[in-house]
């Protein structure tokens, strides 16, 4: 893949749309979450024409501050999955990926503070329509080992949220997948966050 990757999506959107694409716009993968959904299921697809899907991510229970959300391939295959830490994410976004129930990496908000800003700076009525020009939220994607793999910044844009994928350490297949779909599981969770 050519990094950095580009995660973006409309912020005043009734069901939320994520679009993957890569550092010359090819699409990598397309998110289009249900709305009203108790127990959330969200199905990952190839391109925004939703013909191949690529992974399904679903939660373990409804609707709960701690659920977790695992990740199955096209074959029906679990790879991993991805868990908010309950109380230790609420000023800070924190995360656990894990696979077969073991945590193989951890992604974590780099500063709480920018993120509460953002939100507070939104809030406020018309100067908060240039929110996405100010604060930059930016989470790291660590292996156990405390190897940072993966970076995800917020980047300025207006009415849309844009973010950037670098890549900081090797990976293989699996490792890489699991670390995209843990990402996009928690965009779209710390979305309805602020």
């Amino acid at each position: 893949m050519n990094y950095p990757l580009n995660l973006s999506f409309k912020v005043v959107a009734l069901a939320p749309q994520i679009f993957l694409t890569d550092a010359q716009g090819g699409p990598i993968c397309y998110v289009k979450q249900k709305m009203f959904k108790l127990k959330e299921a969200v199905h990952v697809f190839t391109d925004s024409t939703k013909s191949t899907e690529l992974c399904s991510i679903e939660a373990d229970r409804v609707i709960d501050f701690s659920a977790c959300y695992k990740f199955t391939d096209a074959s029906g295959n679990e790879f991993g999955s991805v868990k908010r830490k309950g109380l230790r994410s609420i000023f800070k976004a924190n995360y656990e990926i894990a696979d077969n129930g073991v945590t193989q990496a951890e992604i974590n908000e780099d500063n709480g503070w920018v993120k509460v800003m953002d939100s507070l700076f939104t809030g406020i009525p018309i100067v908060g329509m240039f929110a996405g020009y100010v604060f930059h939220p930016s989470y790291t994607v660590t292996r156990t080992d405390g190897t940072p793999i993966m970076q995800l910044k917020k980047q300025a844009a207006f009415f849309e949220g844009k973010f950037t994928i670098e890549k900081l350490a090797e990976m293989d297949e699996t490792e890489e997948m699991r670390a995209f779909m843990a990402i996009l599981m928690m965009t779209l969770l710390e979305r309805s966050r602020g």
